[in-house]
């Protein structure tokens, strides 16, 4: 009997920190398309010295990879948002599999999630929304609007190659910004003159 695309499952693979080596399944679901392991390391890389101790949010989840990669390098919290029920469930029982209590995740738009005040403002923010669809230049004015980020937060922002630069908040300074096949990549650190 064939299976159909909706109901197969792909793995993700943790690739530093405590759950080095640990694998995932994930629903592969239209749309989905996880950081590539090697987009990660470099990441993870530019982060190195931010990661631990860092409260992040991870907007537009999807598979979860980047906020668990962060929650297993020392990441003090994560706070995971997905529009679609099906990534969340997953993303919550990786976590549980994980025994990790400091993380949560939200089935709603990240549009929907920023019109709420934040308990704490985030110190790393993954944006990997997807392709096309400028997303960007919104949510960067969304977590503008309000107190999202703190004063030297890290942004991590993830667009296909042959987009146009979105227009995101001047205070956000280019810290990195690389290519790999389809994938820009790129850091924003705020500048704390701004805030």
């Amino acid at each position: 009997m064939a299976t159909s695309k909706q109901t197969q499952q792909r793995t993700l693979r943790i690739i530093g920190g405590q759950w080095r080596g640990r694998k995932l399944v994930f629903p592969n679901a239209e749309g989905l398309r996880p950081t590539p392991d090697r987009v990660r390391e470099t990441l993870f890389n530019w982060l190195a010295t931010e990661v631990r101790g860092a409260h992040c949010l991870d907007l537009f989840a999807g598979s979860g990879a980047l906020g668990l990669e962060a929650l297993s390098r020392g990441a003090a919290s994560c706070t995971f948002v997905d529009s679609a029920r099906t990534s969340c469930r997953a993303i919550a029982e990786h976590l549980d599999t994980l025994q990790c209590s400091s993380a949560q995740c939200q089935t709603m738009t990240a549009d929907a999630f920023l019109q709420h005040p934040p308990s704490r403002p985030f110190d790393i923010v993954f944006l990997d929304p997807p392709f096309a669809k400028n997303l960007l230049a919104a949510t960067g004015a969304a977590l503008e609007s309000a107190p999202w980020l703190s004063p030297q937060a890290c942004i991590y922002v993830e667009s296909g190659r042959r987009e146009p630069a979105p227009v995101l908040p001047e205070n956000w300074h280019q810290r990195r910004d690389k290519q790999a096949g389809e994938v820009r990549y790129q850091l924003f650190v705020r500048d704390p003159q701004f805030v």
